[in-house]
This record gives C-alpha cells, sequence and structure tokens, in this order.
C-alpha cells in the first residue's frame, strides 16, 4: 500500500509475524489433515505450456531458449489443476498441491500477481466428498488460526460451523428475483435474450455487448455475493454448465453442472468440480472460452494437448481450487491477503 513502508522493515514485519506464523501453523495442519487420510503431495511444476483457458483469467508469459538458440512460449499457471490431473491418468487417486500460481491484471484486497492455491483430488469419490472436505479444512484453518468468527468488510462468519448449500437457481430466485433455470436451454445452451429481460426487470444495469456469461456475472457480483457466507459458510452448488468449463453436468439436469463454490464473509474460498472425462467435450469448452478471450481481450492461450490426451484416461474424480492466503486472511484476522504472505510482491 502507497506510504507503508516495505513489508521488511524490521517494525512493519514484527507487526506481521504473528500472522504468518499462524499461517505455518495452518499449512502444517492443512498438511497433516491430507496425510492422515492418506494423500500424496505432488510439486507440480509452475511452467506450462498452456495456463489455462479460462475467458477473464490472464496470465504471465515467458519463452523457453533451447541450446540452440530457438524460442518456445511458455506460461506460469493460473493454477496446477491441468498438471495434478495429469498425475490423475498416471494412477494416483488421492493427491494434493499447494501451489504458487500467477494470475496477471489482478491485485487488491483480495488479490494478488502471485499467491498459493491448495488443491486436491480424490479418484473414485462423490462430489459431495469434495464439499466435506472443503468444510472440514475451512473449519481446521480457524481451529489453527485461533479466528473462529472472521471478519471482512462488515460481515462476519463463523468458520467452524456447518455451511449452509443453496443452488445458484435458488439463490437468483431468493435474492435477484430471476429464474435462472428459465433462460437456459434443456441442454444448457444459454438465451441471452432472455437474462437480459430478467436483467432489466430488475434494474440492473449492463453494455448492449453483454454476453449471457456476462450478465450472470453482473447478477453474481450485485445481488448474490454480498449475502453468501454471513453468519456461517455457504456452498453456492450447481452451477450452470456454461460456467462450469471442467466440471461434469449433474445427472439429473444436463442445464446445470457438479461445480460448487465455498463462500465466507462474502469472499469466495474455494472452488469444487466433480470433474469433466470427455476430452472432446473439454476442447469444445476451451475453444470456446478462448473465442471469447479473443473477442474481448484480443488474445488467446494455446490448448494444452498433452492435457486433453490425459482427460481420456483420467477416472472419475472429484477435486477442489481453495485460495490459501484468503483462508488465513479470513482464519487470522487480516484485512487484505498481502498480510498474510510472507513475501509480498512490490507494486509498480
Amino acid at each position: 500500500m502507497t506510504g507503508e513502508p516495505p513489508f521488511w522493515a524490521p517494525e512493519r514485519h514484527a507487526a506481521r509475524r504473528p500472522r504468518l506464523l499462524a499461517r505455518n501453523r495452518i499449512v502444517a495442519a492443512i498438511r497433516a489433515w491430507f496425510e492422515a487420510r492418506d494423500f500424496v503431495e505432488a510439486d507440480t511444476a509452475a511452467l506450462q505450456v498452456s495456463p489455462g483457458n479460462e475467458t477473464h483469467l490472464h496470465a504471465f508469459r515467458t519463452a523457453a531458449i533451447g541450446p540452440d538458440g530457438r524460442t518456445a512460449p511458455l506460461y506460469l499457471h493460473t493454477s496446477p489443476e491441468f498438471a495434478a490431473k495429469k498425475l490423475l491418468a498416471a494412477g494416483e487417486e488421492r493427491l494434493f498441491t499447494l501451489a504458487h500460481v500467477f494470475r496477471n491484471r489482478e491485485r487488491g484486497a483480495l488479490h494478488h500477481p502471485e499467491f498459493t492455491m491448495l488443491e486436491w483430488y480424490r479418484a473414485h469419490a462423490a462430489y459431495d466428498v469434495a464439499i466435506r472436505d472443503t468444510a472440514s479444512l475451512v473449519a481446521l484453518a480457524a481451529e489453527t488460526g485461533g479466528t473462529r468468527l472472521a471478519s471482512f468488510r462488515g460481515r462476519t462468519c463463523d468458520l467452524s460451523g456447518a455451511p449452509e448449500r443453496v443452488s445458484v437457481a435458488d439463490a437468483f430466485e431468493d435474492l435477484a428475483r430471476i429464474d435462472l433455470l428459465a433462460t437456459l436451454a434443456s441442454d444448457g445452451t444459454p438465451d441471452r435474450e432472455a437474462l437480459a429481460e430478467a436483467c432489466r426487470r430488475t434494474a440492473i444495469r449492463f453494455a448492449a455487448d453483454d454476453t449471457w456469461s456476462d450478465l450472470f456475472s453482473r447478477v453474481l457480483v450485485e445481488k448474490i455475493e454480498p449475502h453468501l457466507g454471513q453468519g456461517r459458510p455457504t456452498i453456492l452448488d450447481r452451477y450452470p454448465v456454461e460456467e462450469a468449463a471442467l466440471a461434469r453436468p449433474a445427472p439429473d439436469d444436463p442445464r446445470v453442472a457438479e461445480r460448487f463454490e465455498l463462500y465466507a464473509c462474502g469472499v469466495e474460498l474455494a472452488n469444487g468440480f466433480g470433474e469433466l472425462t470427455d476430452p472432446a467435450e473439454q476442447r469444445r469448452r476451451f475453444v470456446h472460452a478462448m473465442d471469447e478471450k479473443a473477442r474481448i481481450w484480443d488474445e488467446r492461450y494455446p490448448v494444452d494437448e498433452d492435457f486433453l490426451a490425459a482427460v481420456a484416461r483420467m477416472p472419475d474424480a472429484s477435486g477442489v481450487a481453495l485460495g490459501l492466503d484468503r483462508l488465513v486472511m479470513l482464519a487470522t484476522g487480516a484485512n487484505r491477503v498481502a498480510d498474510v504472505i510472507w513475501t509480498p510482491v512490490a507494486e509498480g
């Protein structure tokens, strides 16, 4: 933050140190939790041929220079997901990773260009198991960090409390008065005009060129997220397939997917899936997302063909990505993620 001494200034470090030590205790407790359940820790490489294929995620690009001087583009990963799923295809059945990940264009109280992602995967495990894992780890962090009742921007949440579970469709109906499923065809194809009309009725402002996904995000941010995770954590469940690029469709309704997010104090902490194992459908979703990225941001990232080959051999699995820094922030009473990162990236 402008005007503050650097993190290494002794007086500032002394003020930050108790939360940094609490972070270490939380990480140790998380590792012990996974080891007690026979998970293997994987140390995934940060350099990848593709950083991920999501429309609004931005990567750091570099290049590998070979002995002959030729260069090949590489990216710092935005998530260890592709590498971890390759290990599932290789035969690992329970794995977790605490990975440094990198996202460009992101900086603020809840964002940092380099941060730590906790990801874990269970082969042959139901989607609901991933939800239970997530709730248990949030409660463990609260117990270890010593801040059971988290507070952020005027909202409070008992991190050790049993989460409420709400479908995205129910949240849209209850909090925005929008019938979200009515804007989706029977196969999940979105109807942009139907959602635009619903936004007009509820006085949500939007741009003429906003897509269905843009409108969905506006409603989610303005009407839904501020109310989630108040009093106790919230599991926001069953996202539309259009908003779940790496998740499989729900068995009872192809319009929605096995995707959930966990919120506390209005802050998204975790994003989990019943994993998609259809490489053709995964390719289709990646191409669609990169077409949108090219339209909006005038750039696109390559598709990792090695990843798609691994998807074809992956077992059924569930997986979760959890923002460790955000969890530590709430579990220690910090006001921003940079306060719980040992060596935050200097601001330019």
